[in-house]
C-alpha cells in the first residue's frame, strides 16, 4: 500500500500525462461529443438552477445533454481535492536556479508553495480586488472568446478550427505579457 501511495504522490513523466490528455479528443469524438472545456459548465449550472420564469433565453436549452461535462467538472474538483489533500506530494516545489532568479527579477518572492506570499494575505483589500477582477476578466474572456484554454487548445486545435488557433496564440501572448509586466505591477501594489 505504501508503494502505491508513493507512486501516486510522485510526479508523473510528461510521456504519461501528455498522451492521456491527447487521447481525450478521440475518445470524445467517438462518444459523439464535439466540444470539450470547462467554461461552458457555468452556463449549464445556471440552466439547472435558474427558475423557468426568470431564465433568459440563453439558458433555455436541454442541459441534460451536457451532464457528462458537469460530471467532468465535478471530477476535476474531486481530483484536485484528492491530489491536494490525500495524495499530496510532501516534497516542496522545486524550481530551477534560473526560474528562481527570473521570478526574483520580476519581484516575486519564491517560497514553499505555489502562491506568492504577497497574494496569500487575504486581510488586504487589494488581494480581494485582484482576485475579483481576475475572476470577472476570466469569465468575460471565456464567454467572449467562445471557450477556455482547454476547449480551444485541446479540442479546437485537434479538430483544426482556425478560431481556436487564434485564441490559443492569444492565450500564450497575453500569458507572457502578464507574467512579465502585469504580475510584478500587481505584486508591487500588494506590498
Amino acid at each position: 500500500m505504501n508503494d502505491l501511495l508513493h507512486f501516486l504522490q510522485s510526479p508523473w513523466p510528461w510521456w504519461v500525462g501528455g498522451p492521456l490528455i491527447g487521447l481525450t479528443v478521440p475518445l470524445m469524438l467517438w462518444l459523439g461529443n464535439k466540444s470539450f472545456g470547462i467554461s461552458s459548465n457555468l452556463r449549464h449550472i445556471c440552466a439547472v438552477l435558474l427558475p423557468e420564469q426568470v431564465k433568459p433565453g440563453f439558458f433555455k436549452y436541454d442541459w441534460r445533454a451536457e451532464e457528462w461535462n458537469l460530471m467532468f467538472a465535478a471530477g476535476l474538483v474531486l481530483g484536485g481535492l484528492l491530489a491536494g489533500v490525500i495524495f499530496a506530494n510532501p516534497d516542496p516545489v522545486r524550481l530551477s536556479v534560473a526560474g528562481v532568479k527570473t521570478m526574483g527579477e520580476l519581484g516575486v518572492t519564491v517560497q514553499a508553495g505555489l502562491v506568492p506570499p504577497e497574494a496569500r494575505d487575504l486581510s488586504k483589500p487589494g488581494v480581494w480586488l485582484i482576485l475579483a477582477l481576475s475572476g470577472l476578466l476570466i469569465g468575460f474572456g471565456t464567454r467572449y472568446g467562445g471557450g477556455c484554454t482547454s476547449g480551444h487548445a485541446i479540442t479546437g486545435l485537434s479538430t483544426l478550427q482556425l478560431p481556436s488557433l487564434y485564441a490559443t496564440l492569444a492565450f500564450f501572448a497575453t500569458g507572457i505579457l502578464s507574467a512579465n509586466s502585469l504580475l510584478p505591477l500587481l505584486l508591487g501594489l500588494l506590498k
